[in-house]
């Protein structure tokens, strides 16, 4: 049995809300569900729809955290990634960290042309592009942030 994870919350104001969630998850794919569970459920007042807290936040996460885990830290139990969720007034931002050696994003080959059909990689990127409003990375590439706006 993998030990739990512990969450960090960040509140303000009279009525508590909400600021910045970060947990640290060990490079073991076993943690991706249960970090996502942990971050969505403290995420239930964010500004976004039940929609796309149920199915954008949790998908994008889990696909972050996976990709994270299996190509930044190349599943290294000893490296850690760290999730850190900013709740705003209009949007949720998500950053995902990894301890790897990072990568070029604009060197992943496009999945959706013919002669990539078949690669077994670049459809997480893809995906998440279509997930959220906004991916960035930091310059290293081992810094991911994903944006989803309200509305």
């Amino acid at each position: 049995m993998t030990p739990p994870l512990r969450l960090a919350v960040r509140r303000t104001g009279r009525e508590g809300r909400i600021v910045e969630i970060s947990l640290a998850v060990p490079s073991d794919l076993g943690y991706v569900g249960e970090a996502v569970e942990l971050v969505t459920t403290q995420c239930r007042d964010a500004p976004l729809s039940p929609r796309r807290l149920r199915f954008n936040l949790r998908t994008a996460l889990a696909e972050a955290l996976a990709n994270a885990i299996a190509y930044g830290n190349r599943h290294d139990t000893s490296k850690l990634v760290r999730v850190r969720v900013e709740v705003l007034p209009d949007a949720v931002r998500i950053h995902v960290t990894d301890d790897g050696d990072g990568f070029d994003p604009a060197r992943v080959p496009d999945p959706t042309v013919p002669e990539n059909l078949e690669r077994e990689n670049g459809r997480g990127l893809f995906v998440l592009r279509h997930l959220v409003d906004q991916v960035s990375f930091n310059e290293k590439g081992n810094d991911l942030c994903l944006i989803l706006r309200a509305g």
